[in-house]
C-alpha cells in the first residue's frame, strides 16, 4: 500500500513535472552510501572546482554571474525598450514598432535610441546580483528544509519558490533605476541623462517617486522570473532527455551552453506574456505623476495592456536566452561547481518499488 500511496501523491502534485514517469532501476552492486544530489542548473563542471558549493564564494561568483547578465544585456536592448516603452504609453503618435523607431530617430536622431541607458545598466545589474544570487542561496534553503525525496518530486515547486523570494528583493534593488529609465524614455524634455532626472524627480516628489512603482513591478517581475527559472529548468531537462542525442555529462562545454541558450528562448517567450500586462501599468505609472496602479490599469483598458506585446516577446527571448548563456558562461568560466543532474533518490526508489 505504502509505494501506490506515494506514487498516487506524486501524481497528483500539482506542480509536478510534465511527462513525470518512473523507471525500473537496477539494484546497485556495492551497497555505498549515495551522495546527496541538488538541483543544477544547465551545465556540468569537471573536475577542480574553484570553491564548495554553496559557500559564500559560490553565491558571490553566481551573483557576479547575474550582474553582467542581466547589466549587459537590458543594456543591449535599450532601443527596443525605449520604443516598447513608447508604445505602452503613447499609443495614438507610436502606432508599431517600425513607426516608433522612425519617429524616435527623426525627432532625437541615433543618439535618442540610447535615451535611459545609464539607469538601465546600473539598475538591472543590481536586479541581476539578487536575481541570480539569492536564487541560488534559496533553492538550497528551500531544498535543505524538502529534503532529498521531496525536493526531487516537487522540483518545479522548488524552483518557483526559489525565484519568486529572490525576484522579491531584485525589485527593491531595481525599483529606483526604472523609475528613472521609464520618465527619461517617456516624457520628452524631462531629463535626458540620470543626473539630471533622479536629482529632479526626487526635488518634485521625495523618495516616494523612486518607489511608487515597486508595487507593479513585483507584479510584473515575480511571475517573469518564476516562468524564467522554472520553464528554463524544466526545459533543459527535457532537452537533454528527448532532444539531445547522448547524456548531458557526455556534451561539452559549449555543446551544454547551446542547450540553455535555446532553452532560455523558449522559458523567454512565456516569460513576456506572463508579465507583459503588469509591464504596461509600470510603463504608464512611472510616466504619470500622482497616478495609482489600479486607476492606469481602468485607463488602459483589457486591450491596452497587450499593447506593445510583440516588441516585448522579441526583446524578452532574445534577453533571456543571452542571459542564461552568460550566466552560465561565468560558472563555467569560474569553474563553479555543478551538482548532477535532477535524478530520484535511491530511497524513493527503494519505497516505490523501482529496485529488486
Amino acid at each position: 500500500m505504502y509505494p501506490t500511496t506515494l506514487t498516487q501523491l506524486a501524481r497528483a502534485n500539482p506542480f509536478s513535472a510534465p511527462l513525470f514517469s518512473l523507471q525500473r532501476a537496477d539494484e546497485p552492486e556495492k551497497h555505498a552510501p549515495v551522495p546527496k544530489r541538488r538541483l543544477a542548473a544547465a551545465a556540468v563542471a569537471e573536475s577542480g572546482d574553484s570553491c564548495e558549493f554553496g559557500s559564500g564564494k559560490y553565491y558571490a561568483l553566481c551573483g557576479f554571474g547575474g550582474i553582467l547578465s542581466c547589466g549587459l544585456t537590458h543594456t543591449a536592448v535599450v532601443p527596443l525598450d525605449l520604443v516598447k516603452c513608447r508604445l505602452q504609453v503613447d499609443p495614438a503618435k507610436y502606432k508599431s514598432i517600425f513607426n516608433g523607431f522612425s519617429i524616435t530617430i527623426k525627432e532625437d536622431g541615433m543618439r535618442g535610441l540610447a535615451k535611459g541607458w545609464a539607469p538601465t545598466f546600473i539598475g538591472y545589474s543590481m536586479q541581476g546580483l539578487c536575481k541570480f544570487g539569492f536564487y541560488e542561496v534559496f533553492k538550497i534553503m528551500y531544498s535543505d528544509l524538502l529534503g532529498e525525496e521531496n525536493t526531487y518530486l516537487w522540483r518545479t515547486s522548488l524552483y518557483l519558490a526559489a525565484s519568486a523570494s529572490a525576484e522579491f528583493f531584485a525589485d527593491i534593488a531595481l525599483a529606483p533605476m526604472e523609475a528613472c529609465k521609464v520618465r527619461i524614455q517617456t516624457q520628452p524634455g524631462y531629463a535626458n541623462t540620470l543626473r539630471e532626472c533622479a536629482p529632479k524627480m526626487y526635488a518634485e516628489e521625495g523618495v516616494w517617486a523612486f518607489y511608487k512603482g515597486v508595487v507593479p513591478l513585483w507584479m510584473r517581475q515575480i511571475p517573469y522570473t518564476m516562468m524564467k527559472f522554472a520553464c528554463f529548468e524544466r526545459t533543459v531537462e527535457l532537452l537533454y532527455k528527448y532532444v539531445v542525442p547522448k547524456p548531458r555529462s557526455e556534451c561539452s562545454k559549449s555543446e551544454q551552453l547551446v542547450v540553455t541558450f535555446v532553452a532560455g528562448y523558449i522559458a523567454g517567450v512565456f516569460c513576456a506574456i506572463v508579465s507583459h500586462p503588469a509591464d504596461s501599468v509600470v510603463s504608464v505609472l512611472n510616466k504619470e505623476k500622482g497616478s495609482t496602479a489600479v486607476q492606469v490599469l481602468k485607463k488602459l483598458g483589457p486591450k491596452g495592456v497587450w499593447k506593445g506585446l510583440v516588441a516585448r516577446i522579441i526583446m524578452i527571448g532574445t534577453l533571456t536566452a543571452l542571459q542564461w548563456f552568460i550566466y552560465d558562461s561565468v560558472k563555467v568560466y569560474f569553474r563553479l561547481p555543478r551538482p548532477p543532474p535532477p535524478e530520484m533518490p535511491e530511497s524513493l526508489k527503494k519505497k516505490l518499488g523501482l529496485t529488486e
